[in-house]
């Protein structure tokens, strides 16, 4: 027990009074429970709590005992010991611990070896960028940063210099300071497997002639050598899988110019027929997904450049090339491109060919509207990257679910845009180890009997029931100032809880505020029927609250639900920025109660 003083004024100083941390009702319950009434809880006791509460259900009494040493080492700093069991203490402390006692799996544990149309990849956007969108520096730093954040597509815009004679990475037509492409290409190479070993895709957005394209190859052979995957045909029937591509380096761009308007030639008369019967199938496109298609090109052409050109093959930069670069072309493993023709032809699907198709968010939010389940569809083979409206010029972001509740793979993100939508990124790709590859649900990929799938806008049944207990949390009096959040007074805080997902999950709920409480201890609990799990996402946010102010920001962190753990668990809090406090946790139970 102990105190803690603040200054009111000069004469007077209030004291409050520090309590020592005790475990919640429910723990205490756990260990007497498991300790069948005993003062201590053996290795045995410990693998039935951790099977039948927590669910581990592989946990050995091998594991068990592992934990038993790990959790005694930790906490009493000594390698001998002279008991093997747990006091009361020693389990709160196991429950209490980041390290020890994580909400979800840290490993690879989906399948890795479908096509890589089959997952959501974290991804880059601009990722060369330090800031906004218009007059940031480029450096290969956030490029590093992204990598070893698990980041797995990076994007990089490439123009000529200003002596035409070598390759600069820079945002077009805008202030942004430019950096070469070869530091950039050095930097990917260092850092790709950093924090995983499944491969990176580099997004070229070209404007160069074909003299320096024949350098950008030169570049990406002689930096990756063997890493960089080629393909061995012209276009790819099937995108290899993950596991395939382990520690491999892919090239995405859109084909030069001369090459695509050959084969669009070549191949007019035999697809002819049957384009026209496809389009009938469709029926007229309306004009507002015409449109949409778009749309793309003007949100660039008012931002000043990005994303403008990456898909539109009647690219500006592109009319003075004189000859396609054949390695160049050769180099490019995932084609992008938007054919002719609007949205209906952009989506439409090629039986001997994958590509990838790239839409603005808003463009995708006219799709999703009008061809919905066309654009699930298109990205059960194909690969669809979203990426955000030129209007965001500070590198703001957008919402993520509705891309990847229509399957799209690549939802690229301004990974300097902190806020509550990188938030919910950071949080999807927590998922499967961290390791920047989430296999796509198994509705999204299913085709029936009839060639339907999955219809984003038909209201589902409830799957399971997520009961969420908010305990306690702990942590902020370590890694803040006394006076940080109030100058008078200790904090309080009050946890805001809720689900991000499909439409019908949305919801969030809030703790009551408890005041002048570094240490609060909420012990409140809250339900979220959950109609599409697989795509839901806990969002946990404290806040201190502030009369006369809008309330201190005390810390967050997202969790993919379908990676959720059972029981007891410490959740560490992270900043605004995502990087997790030392300190800062939270005490939660998790149930799931199937319907």
């Amino acid at each position: 027990m102990g105190s803690s003083s603040y200054r009111v004024c000069v004469c007077f100083t209030r004291k409050f009074k520090v309590a020592e941390v005790q475990p919640p009702s429910d723990v205490k319950e756990a260990f007497k429970e498991y300790a069948e009434g005993g003062t201590h809880m053996n290795a045995e006791q410990l693998r039935r709590f951790l099977v039948e509460v927590q669910g581990e259900t592989e946990a050995t009494l091998a594991h068990a005992e592992a934990a038993l040493q790990q959790i005694l080492q930790k906490r009493h700093h000594i390698t001998k010991f002279t008991r093997h069991a747990l006091t009361s203490d020693d389990f709160f402390h196991f429950l209490f611990s980041v390290d020890l006692n994580p909400p979800i799996r840290y490993k690879v544990h989906h399948d890795m070896t479908a096509p890589l149309s089959h997952y959501f990849i974290f991804t880059g956007h601009n990722s060369y960028l330090t800031g906004n969108q218009l007059t940031s520096d480029c450096s290969d730093v956030p490029i590093i940063k992204a990598l070893e954040k698990g980041v797995r597509v990076i994007e990089l815009d490439i123009w000529p210099n200003s002596s035409k004679d070598d390759v600069h990475v820079l945002h077009g037509r805008t202030v942004t300071t430019p950096v070469e492409l070869i530091r950039c290409l050095k930097s990917i190479k260092e850092h790709a497997f950093s924090a995983s070993p499944y491969p990176v895709v580099i997004t070229l957005e070209d404007h160069l002639p074909a003299n320096l394209q024949a350098k950008v190859a030169q570049m990406l052979t002689e930096t990756f050598g063997e890493i960089l995957f080629c393909p061995e045909s012209e276009s790819l029937k099937e995108f290899p899988s993950p596991e395939d591509l382990k520690y491999r380096v892919i090239i995405s761009t859109k084909p030069p110019k001369e090459y695509l308007e050959a084969k669009r030639l070549a191949d007019k008369q035999n697809s002819q027929k049957e384009r026209d019967s496809d389009d009938d199938g469709w029926g007229k496109e309306p004009s507002s997904t015409e449109a949409a298609a778009d749309e793309e090109d003007d949100d660039k052409i008012d931002n000043g450049g990005s994303d403008r050109n990456q898909d539109d093959e009647d690219d500006d930069d592109s009319d003075d090339k004189p000859h396609q670069a054949p390695v160049y072309k050769s180099l490019i493993a995932i084609h992008a491109g938007k054919p002719k023709g609007g949205l209906v032809e952009a989506l439409r699907v090629e039986p001997d060919k994958v590509r990838r198709l790239s839409l603005s968010e808003q463009a995708l939010e006219k799709a999703a509207e009008s061809h919905g389940m066309d654009v699930v569809r298109f990205t059960q083979k194909n690969i669809l990257r979203v990426y955000p409206k030129g209007m965001r010029v500070t590198s703001s972001n957008y919402k993520p679910l509705l891309s990847w509740m229509h399957g799209a793979q690549m939802v690229a993100f301004n990974m300097q845009g902190y806020g509550r939508s990188l938030w919910l990124m950071q949080g999807m790709f927590k998922a499967n180890g961290g390791c920047g590859y989430v296999k796509k649900p198994d509705f999204l990929m299913k085709i029936g009997p009839n060639g339907q799938v999955f219809y984003p806008k038909e209201k589902q049944p409830v799957k399971t029931t997520l009961k969420v207990k908010v305990y306690m949390g702990d942590g902020w009096h370590l890694d803040f100032k006394q006076t940080h959040f109030d100058m008078y007074s200790p904090p309080d805080f009050y946890t805001r809880v809720g689900i991000a997902g499909v439409p019908a999950d949305v919801v969030m709920k809030k703790t009551k505020k408890k005041e002048d409480n570094w240490t609060p201890i909420w012990e409140e609990e809250f339900t979220f029927p959950l109609t599409v799990p697989e795509l839901a996402l806990l969002r946990i946010e404290v806040h201190e609250y502030d009369m006369s102010e809008k309330d201190d920001f005390a810390g967050q962190t997202c969790l993919p639900v379908s990676e959720l753990k059972p029981g007891i668990h410490a959740i560490p809090l992270c900043d605004h920025k995502g990087e997790k406090y030392n300190s800062v946790r939270l005490l939660m139970r998790f149930e799931f109660v199937e319907c």
